[in-house]
């Protein structure tokens, strides 16, 4: 049997056979989902390439193109606005090792990149601020194709066997160009800043060396600070140094000794951003970096340093902006800003809790799709503490926008996608655990705090930063491998736990108990740890040792592969939160209607897919996914405009109209949009749908003469103008109609008798009463009656009897014309007169035609009013109108031919041909 790709959605399964290439194909389809996916259900925070605006003219190069800078900026944790434009194959001199190392060098908008062809084996990180030159050197046999990129701290990079060296060159040297350019204006204006500003100075940053120094306050002006707001110009630790510690000499020496080998590492392998990373460095690293050197290697590994050197006063300008503001994510961090580390002396002083604010405030203002999300306040305080209060921000923004994408929003999309990915993990890593414990569901839950976190708030201080350490070097990947050698550590235990409850304690009770030994910090236990007291003390574990078997063991998957799980994983999650939207609607609607809970469920698939369908067919597809907003509450997620409603209403309402049938729609959709923003939610549409298959006679009724007054019938209304074309617009004639067994039925004395009965009602109805329909609206009503009797069976008895209705109104609204004309009170006297002294005898059957010679209706409104009460009180006469408004109605059906039909609809040119309806209705 061929190979074959299988796509499953929620109804059906599809495969995909006889490929030249399944491979290239799949991943193709892969990127087509994930684009798609993100650009329709995640529109928050995805940020499509512009290539992929337009889904009719995505190419499979635009793809091939997305692909490969999502891959360089995940490999290396660059911006998002990183745009990749060479790849090239090469050897870089790597005088550690003394020889040179086969790889690929990669060269972006502001970077120059490499990495070698074994994983892991070097790479190297060069942001162009940081060049001074690039040059080419002479080719030999030894050395072809060389280039040397010389750096500010008077090292050099040796690249060969690079193929276009002449145009790649070229090519790097206009970037560096453009780079120093942009550089060079921001300083300019920072100088022309502090000149006018002249309490503040800014610092030169030398992006080459660990002296980093951020946005500092001159002392001597301290009498203006009041305008200015100071910054910690020194990490919390610093300040709030630990003394009194039991062993503090002996850690002290361990932080020497640690320093002396980073010290050595730097003086063979460079001390800069652009310092060769290799597997040495991820031993150190693994050991726990020094606290002297912990926030600085911070900002290179991440690569913040480049952004707070190229972002002079950038931070300290957010600052001014932002503070004293007012919004929601204020007062989040506000409450939150005393539950940040609160058992360390830093965040028990005004001095820590007022940098915290600055930098959590600052960042919302910077980022307001993001704005602030419960853990960052965790994150920002640990940063605070190893940090200057301007690097902590710029490592802060690496966290949230590069290094964790998509985990801070209100969905945390990105935190349960690599959740999703954990799962999938412990299955292949831990296959006896994942036996045991058949529902996963419970370990991948409590790991949700784990990523958003990276374990800070579920293990000692001292230990977790070392954690910290790991993921600023390598990504994502050391919070998946070290949750797993958790996992590990714990496996027989868990298979031997009686429940979830039991599961999550052993597990709470683990991390509370992992120490690190050679930590200088003070002992800062972890107020989130679980207690109980049947259990005899758990045995501490090291965190060097965890960490070292977590690289040993699960230290093995790659970018590239992480990656390629998130394409998979995130079309779960988004799906997933879609069900949820769905099952969180319908139960907001379930209780307001009487359509049973299966068909709304089908009618609530037909709404969501006309909004779909709309982001591919329409021109203006753009606006349309806008539209869908996951922030909104989850009833007004989805919402659909009136072209949208249109098509919805005529596959869906039974009230089809034939050619009336879009101008019924319009109006009906003008009723719904109460708001008039000319879009509505599946609430408002689900409600009209359910009156018009489940409602009372009245409620119909009553829908239908809405839908005949302002707001949804107006001056402008396609339809408004046209002539009612029918014999019963004739009025002096008596109420006497023709049966077919010859007898007749004398309405005078009814229709008296009702008139008395609703003059009674009148005075005693609380409710408020609808408007008055005027005689133009009238006869719109009538048009619409008419066009609903269309193909029904019981068609002529049907116009005979609106005929007999139309009449009865029309002489009613007459009447009160001249009564209000003549100035009387008494509209049922007046009646009364006009009825007894009518001596026409002229009988209406269904074969009556108009005369040539008829007196027509004078369409002039002036007084020419009837109610809503007469109007139902009229039809209520007719039986067959009664049968017809009460007569069931089969939705299911209808909704399985719109299923079918809902695609054809659009492939058969509707939405090409009502382009030029898409302007919003006319509102009066």
């Amino acid at each position: 049997m061929t190979d074959i790709i299988r796509i499953t959605t929620q109804s059906k399964e599809r495969d995909f056979s006889m490929f030249l290439n399944i491979d290239e194909a799949f991943r193709i389809m892969e990127q087509l989902a994930d684009v798609t996916l993100r650009r329709l259900l995640d529109n928050e925070v995805f940020e499509l390439d512009p290539g992929l605006q337009d889904p009719t003219l995505i190419t499979k190069r635009d793809l091939e193109f997305r692909a490969r800078n999502e891959y360089f900026r995940a490999f290396f944790r660059l911006p998002k606005k990183e745009k990749l434009h060479e790849v090239a194959d090469c050897s870089l001199w790597t005088p550690f090792s003394r020889c040179h190392t086969v790889g690929r060098m990669f060269a972006s908008d502001s970077y120059i990149c490499f990495a070698s062809k074994e994983d892991g084996c070097c790479n190297v990180l060069i942001p162009l601020v940081e060049v001074a030159s690039i040059e080419k050197m002479e080719d030999t046999s030894l050395l072809p194709n060389p280039i040397i990129i010389s750096i500010k701290s008077k090292t050099a990079f040796q690249f060969i066997e690079l193929k276009d060296r002449d145009t790649l060159v070229e090519n790097l040297l206009l970037r560096l160009k453009k780079v120093k350019a942009s550089n060079a204006s921001l300083r300019r204006n920072l100088k022309s800043k502090e000149t006018q500003n002249s309490h503040s100075t800014h610092a030169d940053y030398e992006l080459g060396n660990l002296g980093i120094v951020a946005s500092q306050s001159n002392n001597g002006n301290e009498n203006d600070s009041s305008s200015r707001h100071l910054l910690n110009a020194e990490a919390l630790s610093s300040a709030f140094h630990p003394s009194g510690i039991d062993g503090l000499d002996f850690r002290m020496s361990r932080e020497q000794i640690k320093e002396s080998l980073w010290n050595d590492h730097f003086d063979e392998y460079g001390r800069t951003v652009c310092m060769f990373r290799t597997e040495k460095i991820r031993k150190l690293v693994a050991m726990g970096i020094p606290e002297s050197l912990r926030g600085k290697l911070w900002l290179f590994f991440s690569d913040a340093a480049t952004d707070l050197y190229t972002h002079p006063g950038y931070y300290e300008n957010l600052v001014e902006v932002s503070l004293g503001m007012c919004c929601i994510a204020t007062e989040e961090i506000e409450r939150d800003l005393h539950r940040s580390l609160p058992e360390h002396p830093a965040f028990q002083s005004e001095t820590g809790i007022a940098a915290l604010r600055r930098v959590l405030t600052a960042y919302a203002h910077r980022n307001p799709k993001i704005g602030y999300c419960q853990s960052m306040n965790i994150l920002a305080s640990v940063l605070l503490l190893y940090a200057k209060e301007e690097e902590a921000f710029w490592l802060l923004v690496a966290v949230c926008e590069r290094m964790l994408p998509d985990y801070f929003n209100h969905r945390v999309i990105g935190a349960q996608v690599d959740q999703s990915i954990f799962e999938e993990l412990i299955k292949e890593r831990l296959p006896e655990l994942a036996e045991h414990m058949k529902d996963l569901s419970t370990l991948a839950s409590v790991s949700l705090s784990w990523f958003l976190t990276l374990f800070l708030s579920i293990m000692p201080l001292e230990s977790a930063v070392n954690v910290v350490d790991c993921f600023f070097f390598d990504g994502i990947k050391a919070i998946f491998q070290f949750g797993l050698a958790i996992l590990e550590a714990n496996a027989v235990e868990l298979c031997n736990s009686k429940d979830d409850g039991h599961a999550l304690m052993i597990l709470s009770r683990f991390l509370d108990h992992v120490k690190n030994e050679e930590s200088p910090l003070p002992l800062i236990g972890n107020q989130h740890a679980f207690f109980s007291d049947d259990i005899e003390p758990c045995p501490t574990t090291e965190i060097a040792d965890l960490i070292r078997d977590s690289y040993e063991k699960f230290g093995d998957h790659s970018v590239e592969q992480i990656e390629h799980m998130r394409y998979k994983h995130r079309i779960r999650v988004l799906q997933s939160h879609e069900e949820t939207t769905k099952q969180n609607v319908l139960r907001v609607v379930i209780p307001d209607v009487s359509i049973a809970p299966e068909d709304l469920e089908e009618l609530y698939g037909l709404f969501k897919k006309e909004h779909l369908i709309s982001c591919y067919w329409e021109w203006n597809s753009a606006v349309v996914i806008q539209r869908h907003n996951p922030s909104r509450p989850y009833a007004e997620q989805y919402r659909i405009d009136s072209l949208q409603f249109t098509n919805l209403y005529k596959l869906v309402s039974p009230w089809t109209c034939g050619e009336h049938t879009e101008v019924l729609a319009e109006r009906t959709f003008r009723l719904l949009d109460e708001n008039m923003d000319h879009l509505i939610e599946f609430k408002a549409f689900a409600g009209c749908l359910d009156i018009m298959y489940n409602g009372e006679m009245n409620e119909k009724i009553k829908l239908l003469y809405k839908l005949h007054i302002p707001p949804a019938l107006t001056e402008k209304d396609r339809d408004s103008q046209s002539p009612l074309k029918n014999p019963l617009l004739s009025t002096s004639r008596p109420l006497v109609i023709g049966k077919s067994n010859g007898d007749t039925i004398d309405y005078q004395k009814q229709l008296k008798q009702m008139l008395k009965d609703l003059a009674k009602e009148k005075d005693a109805k609380a409710e408020k009463e609808l408007p008055k329909m005027c005689q133009r609206e009238f006869i719109q009503f009538c048009k619409t009656l008419y066009s609903m009797f269309h193909e029904d069976p019981e068609e002529n008895e049907l116009y005979q009897a609106i005929a007999t209705v139309t009449t009865l109104l029309l002489q009613i609204g007459e009447v009160g014309q001249r009564s209000s004309s003549s100035g009387s009170d008494d509209f049922t006297e007046d009646f009364q007169t006009e009825a007894s002294t009518s001596d026409q005898d002229v009988v209406f059957t269904d074969t009556v035609k108009t005369p040539k010679n008829a007196e027509s209706l004078p369409i002039t409104d002036g007084d020419w009013i009837v109610s809503f009460e007469h109007i139902l009180a009229s039809l209520l006469t007719e039986q067959s109108l009664v049968n017809f408004f009460e007569k069931s109605l089969d939705l299911k059906l209808k909704l399985e031919n719109a299923r079918v039909a809902q695609y054809t609809f659009k492939t058969n040119g509707t939405s090409q041909s009502s382009r030029g309806e898409t302007e919003p209705l006319s509102v009066p």
